[in-house]
């Protein structure tokens, strides 16, 4: 078995490495390990719609980073908390879904640091005392399988219902929905030696868990280092993946988006059909006035994305004060996405 230390606390970045060590290097039959870990983000499933998944607002304040991962599953929160793992093998060597293959030697280490009632559960978690610590996913391409998962240490939990919750009667969509589980940090769970451990020392104590050794000395050849000819090709990944609004959003399957608010000089009922992470319909109804007909703003918006930003140039350019008058374009825009 080789292992990487990441060193990034960027989501994307660190998705991209996994990705390019997955298709781009070759360890014979041994088993590559990944670790890392990041700051806040959003990590939605391959087959999930993202604007189902976030609170956007709250994403947007609290400056979220949002991504989107090969891998299928349900949407995830992470901070500097959580330890990331991923198993990279030849695809031959385990069965595409079983994750306990992947996770029981994790879980056989938390056994030695002391949280004895952590147990592999259900298809891909794993829980202790039936509450979720850790979520996994697997993704296969071109004769390897990786499956990687989460390990929350000490994650902040009160952002999770936060930042993954969405109103049900906002949006409606093809797109796979998590499924929200009762969750927990591992801390409490470890042995006293252990309570007060931190992300790198906690990852670092797994590594040599898993290798069965004292010391990371003893296992510095087992080590792969990304060398700056890799970080150039990361890179290009995480530019063309990770970084990129077409794939965290645009891979959005369609949906409808229903957003209703009532300011002071009237209530504004908008309701958007987006395909492609593109507005490709836009019905507004209320009791607010303007000299126009609002169909002409509605068809202004036909074909923009749906972000923040560009809905906003498109109101700015179309000028909202002739079609809903008194209701600043900035708060037209802030309800919109």
């Amino acid at each position: 078995m080789r292992y990487v230390s990441m060193t990034s606390h960027n989501i994307g970045m660190n998705l991209a490495t996994e990705q390019y060590l997955m298709n781009n290097k070759d360890f014979g039959n041994e088993p590559l390990v990944l670790f890392y870990y990041e700051e806040p983000c959003i990590i939605v499933g391959r087959n999930q719609n993202t604007a189902e998944e976030i609170n956007q607002d709250y994403v947007k304040e609290h400056n979220i980073r949002v991504t989107r991962r090969l891998s299928g599953g349900g949407a995830v929160y992470q901070d500097l908390g959580n330890l990331c793992f991923s198993f990279v093998v030849p695809s031959d060597s385990e069965e595409f879904g079983d994750f306990k293959s992947f996770t029981q030697p994790i879980v056989d280490v938390l056994h030695k640091m002391g949280a004895t009632g952590a147990e592999v559960s259900g298809r891909n978690d794993i829980l202790v005392d039936g509450k979720k610590f850790s979520g996994n996913a697997m993704y296969s391409r071109n004769g390897k399988t990786f499956s990687h998962g989460t390990l929350m240490l000490d994650v902040d939990l009160s952002v999770v219902a936060d930042a993954l919750h969405v109103a049900k009667d906002k949006i409606a969509s093809k797109g796979i929905k998590s499924v929200r589980s009762r969750v927990t940090n591992l801390r409490p769970y470890l042995s006293d030696e252990y309570k007060d451990i931190d992300v790198p020392t906690f990852r670092d104590d797994l590594i040599k868990g898993l290798f069965h050794v004292d010391s990371l000395d003893e296992i510095k050849d087992k080590q792969y280092v990304v060398t700056p000819e890799d970080q150039q090709e990361i890179d290009k990944i995480y530019e063309q993946y990770y970084n990129n609004w077409d794939w965290v959003y645009g891979k959005n399957p369609e949906f409808t988006t229903k957003r209703r608010k009532h300011f002071d000089m009237g209530t504004i009922d908008a309701r958007l059909d987006v395909k492609d992470g593109v507005i490709k319909n836009v019905k507004f109804f209320g009791d607010f006035f303007g000299p126009q007909d609002v169909t002409e703003l509605a068809n202004k918006l036909k074909g923009v994305k749906y972000d923040h930003d560009a809905i906003k140039q498109a109101l700015d350019d179309a000028g909202t004060q002739q079609y809903i008058t008194g209701i600043p374009t900035d708060q037209i825009a802030d309800l919109l996405a």
